[in-house]
């Protein structure tokens, strides 16, 4: 019998422990505070850089370097906590890499965490990171924490593709145990030690923390919360407190098991990881947009264009001709003109990676201060003004960067969404984040018809935590309606998953709750009913019920997020990451690439002239914000008003980089869109002048034939007559002139024209009956017959 306890763990559970290097093996690790003496504070108005491509400063607005801050963070921590005892360490193992590595990761609340463990992911983990595959510097490993295949059986049913095959993902990371600060350059001013690292430069650098799995229900779950059709999973079978050595984590790449976020997987499927940003020229002319994310790293790489030549390289490669692809730090550390460091003795580099991390994060710097103001602000407060204005910078980064990921075309009453990103979009932790088409229908006299996507009060009021009047909260009106387009992922548990559930916490442990009233849809008891049983609620029926409880969900139930460029289907699905279902956007099974792009049909109202289109993004949403308020049962000291605390926060903080100054982490425009009534191409009209009828001929006889085609819209592109019968059998002028029929028979004439939009009309046809020529009459006078 599994149990449960309100307190965190003090040893952490074998199913949550993970390889690569452990707590305490490191203690080299210095804290930001030491980096920031010369690495912030040095580009002003004189200097060739910008204060925000001084490393620290980048890294200080960023969401890396406010891990620890996250107010989403602690309020999901405290449900994990609840949920599974314990996992709260693979939460702190990214969010607070000085703690973790510190030992300071237990209890597994993060009330063990010191005051100084609040930099996020700091400057001295990044820049200690050696590749888990062992194939440069060695970091620390030690058995069985080793985050590679070396050690794991190698099937053609496993997930391991290779012995040398690395574990990235979740932070399992592999650590340089010397005072050395490792990263891309040969030669540096430093006045530190350092050593050149090819890995720093490789996507799999990145992806050591954004693959994140559930190391738990990857090995516990009866289908280690995979999708259906993956590899075989290696794992202790079920065996709860088993040794670590056969948990699933050591046995299996990050990729295989217990999907949480796959932004890494949706990357290395698609197209990009092989083209080079010197080949920015051969993408498809939809990838190329002006101001778009690939157009913004194509033009940012050629800053160095010269240098690279050089040494070398094609411009958009790095300044000393390495190859640069479109890789994660191509688009999310985007090359710079501007020294790394105050020291006079160091060089004003053409490459010089910015340490911003942008993302999408917009909102995260208002979270923040107004928790901060509040005091509830639970890791990292007294803000001062320096990392005030970082935070600024980063949230207008933020803005930017979600309005170079997408775009909208409206060809008739069809609307493409592009996909401009290296993943999905969007990507990232699926819970409460949400993409989705506004459209604002007007008649001629600028009256709003209909709004579908319509964002606004739902009629569901809160108890406000700050005092005052009740709030009446906001979402997306119609989540479910016929004309509502939402990009999002939705996880859920199975029902054979949810029976050790209802042993862990019993059968009236809440699944998921109603957006207005606040109360229980589903306990695990009443998903576990027979569906035949009347007293089953329809919500509760299935195979599966969607969840916010991400420490116990074990099924992806719905991912319709767009698939970047070049997705492909086998790599997909090893790494967990298919559309839910399959086969949306052009997937076809094994040997398919995914499209880049959705296809709407859009449905105008009768009388519509124009409409506003606009994509919309929100980076949490009620219904998550919600949950986290409600599955919090307050008995935690450490966390039991974090769900609280985040509710305060979203109903109360202004969303600054909304022009309208709205709370509740209000949308973003990422792109937007016009449709014009006059914007749909109207087909041309065709008929045939001569002859104006059925015609009847003898054999041999000619016919004279025009017509006329006109477009209302446009102009005439091309003509295409078919002679069935005659002679030429075909014609592509509006007025071919004379046809012969030489044999008899009954025969159809069609016209038809092609507008300069591609449209064509309804082909015109004539039917012409051709009869044999009569007997001639001999020459004596004698009449055959």
């Amino acid at each position: 019998m599994l149990t449960v306890s309100v307190y965190a763990a003090e040893t952490v559970p074998t199913e949550v422990q993970m390889p690569g290097t452990q707590q305490g093996e490191v203690i080299n690790l210095e804290s930001p505070d030491k980096c920031d003496n010369c690495h912030e504070g040095y580009n002003d108005a004189d200097s060739v850089g910008e204060p925000q491509d001084e490393p620290v400063t980048g890294w200080r607005g960023a969401g890396m370097g406010n891990a620890g801050r996250d107010a989403i963070f602690w309020a999901t921590l405290a449900v994990s906590e609840q949920d599974f005892d314990g996992s709260g360490d693979l939460c702190i193992r990214c969010h607070s890499t000085s703690g973790w590595y510190g030992d300071r990761s237990t209890p597994t609340d993060g009330s063990g965490l010191a005051a100084s463990d609040d930099d996020g992911v700091d400057c001295d983990t990044c820049h200690s990171m050696t590749n888990q595959n062992n194939t440069e510097h060695l970091g620390v490993m030690n058995p069985p924490f080793i985050a590679n295949c070396a050690d794991d059986p190698v099937t053609p049913a496993g997930t391991c593709e290779s012995p040398s095959e690395a574990y990235y993902g979740s932070g399992m990371l592999s650590l340089w145990d010397g005072t050395d600060k490792l990263g891309p350059y040969a030669e540096s001013a430093a006045t530190h030690s350092f050593m050149q690292s090819e890995f720093h430069r490789d996507v799999d650098f990145c992806g050591s923390c954004h693959d994140v799995s559930n190391p738990a229900v990857g090995d516990l779950a009866p289908n280690h919360g995979t999708q259906i059709g993956a590899p075989a999973v290696i794992s202790s079978g079920g065996n709860l407190g088993g040794p670590v050595e056969d948990k699933a984590a050591f046995n299996n790449p990050a990729y295989a098991y217990g999907v949480i976020e796959r932004t890494f997987s949706e990357y290395k499927a698609g197209a990009f990881p092989t083209t080079r940003v010197g080949d920015f020229n051969s993408l498809p002319d939809e990838l190329k947009l002006a101001g778009g994310s690939l157009e913004v790293t194509y033009q940012a790489a050629l800053i160095a264009a010269e240098v690279a030549e050089e040494h070398g390289g094609i411009a958009g490669d790095y300044a000393d001709g390495t190859a640069r692809f479109f890789s994660c730090q191509s688009c999310h550390m985007r090359p710079v003109k501007s020294k790394g460091a105050n020291k006079t003795a160091a060089e004003i580099r053409d490459d010089l990676p910015s340490h911003d991390h942008t993302g999408g994060n917009y909102w995260f710097a208002d979270i923040t201060r107004y928790q901060d103001d509040n005091d509830t602000l639970r890791f990292g407060g007294g803000l001062d003004a320096i990392q005030i204005a970082a935070l600024e910078l980063g949230q207008q980064r933020a803005v930017e960067h979600l309005n170079q990921a997408a775009s909208l075309k409206v060809i008739d009453n069809t609307l493409k969404v592009i996909n401009l990103t290296g993943h999905k979009l969007i990507t990232g932790y699926p819970e409460g984040r949400r993409m989705w088409v506004n459209i604002k229908w007007y008649d001629s006299g600028n009256t709003l018809l209909r709004e579908d996507g319509a964002y606004g009060p739902i009629g569901a009021t809160v108890s406000n935590p700050s005092g005052g009047l009740d709030v009446n909260v906001e979402s997306i009106l119609d989540l479910d309606g016929a004309n509502t387009r939402i990009y999002e992922a939705h996880y859920s548990v199975t029902r054979a998953w949810a029976q050790t559930i209802q042993a862990l916490h019993g059968s009236n442990f809440a699944l998921n709750y109603d957006r207005y009233s606040g109360n229980v849809v589903c306990t695990v008891g009443d998903f576990l009913l027979d569906d035949e049983d009347p007293g089953k609620k329809d919500a509760c029926k299935g195979d599966f019920v969607d969840t916010f409880h991400f420490t116990l969900n074990n099924h992806v139930s719905m991912d319709n997020r767009i698939p970047p460029y070049g997705m492909q289907y086998d790599i997909a699905r090893k790494r967990n990451i298919l559309p839910v279902p399959e086969d949306q956007y052009g997937g076809a099974g094994s040997g398919s690439t995914y499209n880049y792009w959705d296809e709407i049909t859009l449905n105008p109202p009768a009388g519509a002239h124009h409409a506003n289109i606009e994509l919309l993004y929100q980076g949490t949403s009620w219904e998550y914000i919600q949950f986290l308020y409600l599955a919090n049962d307050q008995q935690n000291e450490f966390l039991g008003q974090e769900g609280v605390n985040m509710l305060d926060a979203w109903l109360n903080a202004v969303t600054a980089m909304d022009p309208s100054q709205r709370t509740m982490v209000a949308p973003i425009v990422m792109a937007s869109a016009e449709w014009l009534v006059d914007s749909v191409n109207v087909p041309p009209s065709c008929n045939i002048d001569e002859p104006a009828g059925e015609v009847e001929i003898q054999a041999g006889s000619q016919i004279s034939y025009s017509g006329t085609a006109s477009d209302s819209d446009g102009s005439i592109a091309s003509y295409t007559w078919s002679f069935a019968g005659g002679e030429p059998a075909s014609a592509n002028v509006e007025d071919p002139g004379q046809v012969n029929y030489p044999e008899a028979g009954t025969y159809t004439t069609s016209f038809s024209a092609t507008d300069n939009s591609g449209a064509s009309c309804e082909p015109a046809s004539v039917t012409i009956t051709v009869i044999a020529r009569p007997a001639e009459i001999f020459a004596d006078g004698f009449e055959g017959g």
